[in-house]
């Protein structure tokens, strides 16, 4: 399991390491860690990234972050001659 913390808001997001791989690509856990960034403050700097292994009770409290789809957008941009 991947747990992605805020150092100032101190909110933890667990995620789904496959998950991540799909969004993401195939990249390291400090590589996840520069990618993203805080829903809550949109700072990047605090964000702290590690993978864990819950075990007995911290598996049955924990709520994942499931991906449940990726949009594509397409966007307009205007040039003037």
């Amino acid at each position: 399991m991947a747990r992605l913390t805020c150092g100032l808001c101190n909110i933890k997001r667990f995620y789904k390491p496959l998950e991540l791989r799909e969004v993401m690509g195939n990249v390291t856990i400090d590589q996840v860690r520069a990618k993203v960034r805080c829903e809550k403050c949109g700072r990047k700097e605090s964000m702290r990234a590690e993978l864990f292994h819950p075990v007995g009770q911290e598996l049955e409290t924990i709520r994942f972050r499931r991906l449940v789809e990726i949009r594509w957008e397409r966007r307009v941009v205007w040039r003037d001659e």
